[in-house]
């Protein structure tokens, strides 16, 4: 069977939170697609509950050895098992709009990079979320009172879904991403190739997965285009335990100078 996309899911321990990504997968639109779990450790409870779980889609679970952040690896394997030609990544912690598939599907281009956004929820909603995956099509109704209450949900502009076809959707589609998010972003098996996977030279969190492929792709020539308010995602509250990015952006600045947007330590070693 030919696929329309491969849905690369990153992860590393949080079940919970995996399970309602995968329950919002019972809803997409776009039913043609395989799913890879690609889990930058090998936890047993992961193995266990991915056995479990109720799959409706052929599915791939990809693990490594836990060596500490190894993120851009486990994306470069995740490539390369893709059985697909369309390339769409996301987190373990975003829960998808039920047309998020299908709108990365319908305006995938070979010679274009698709970017789109995420809503930040706060504890209240995400809990929501967690006991109940149905309340991802209440979510709507749930932002706009946050909104109005100022909760702590960030980004609540970009969960509202807004049709391509009236006039504000025209101009919305107009947009141009202003950086990739690594949490929701597609392309082609080729474009990635061009560039010779995800770095793996990036051994911190953040910048390796998304800005280092924003200006590498943008130096190969690909055009962006923006998926908001069509492809939409909601990022589950949790604690967030960045550490300084100086590290990895002054690595990116390094290869910038140096126009390396094919990379060394890649799917291919050079």
């Amino acid at each position: 069977m030919k696929y329309k996309a491969s849905l690369i899911i990153s992860i590393y321990d949080n079940v919970s939170f995996l399970k309602v990504v995968l329950d919002s997968l019972m809803y997409q639109t776009e039913k043609n697609y395989e799913i890879i779990i690609s889990e930058d450790a090998e936890f047993s409870e992961v193995a266990k509950f991915v056995r479990s779980y109720p799959f409706r889609n052929d599915y791939q679970h990809l693990t490594q050895p836990d060596q500490g952040w190894r993120k851009e690896r486990a994306l470069n394997n995740a490539v390369k098992a893709a059985k697909s030609d369309w390339l769409i990544f996301i987190d373990g912690d975003c829960v998808l709009h039920p047309r998020f598939i299908e709108w990365h599907v319908k305006m995938a281009d070979e010679n274009c990079i698709l970017g789109g956004n995420r809503v930040k929820l706060n504890q209240k909603l995400s809990l929501k979320l967690l006991e109940d995956s149905k309340e991802i099509f209440s979510m709507p109704s749930y932002l706009c009172k946050s909104l109005l209450l100022s909760e702590g949900t960030r980004h609540i502009e970009e969960g509202f879904y807004v049709s391509p076809d009236n006039i504000l959707g025209r101009l919305l589609n107009k947009r141009k991403p202003r950086g990739l998010i690594g949490s929701n972003m597609s392309f082609s098996r080729k474009a990635i190739e061009d560039l010779n996977g995800f770095d793996e030279d990036f051994i911190l969190p953040a910048i390796g997965e998304d800005a280092d492929l924003n200006w590498r792709f943008r130096a190969a020539g690909y055009q962006f285009r923006s998926v908001r308010n069509l492809a939409i995602q909601y990022h589950l509250f949790h604690k967030e335990n960045w550490k300084d990015q100086s590290e990895n952006a002054a690595l990116m600045e390094l290869k910038i100078a140096k126009n390396e947007f094919r990379c060394k330590n890649g799917l291919k070693k050079m």
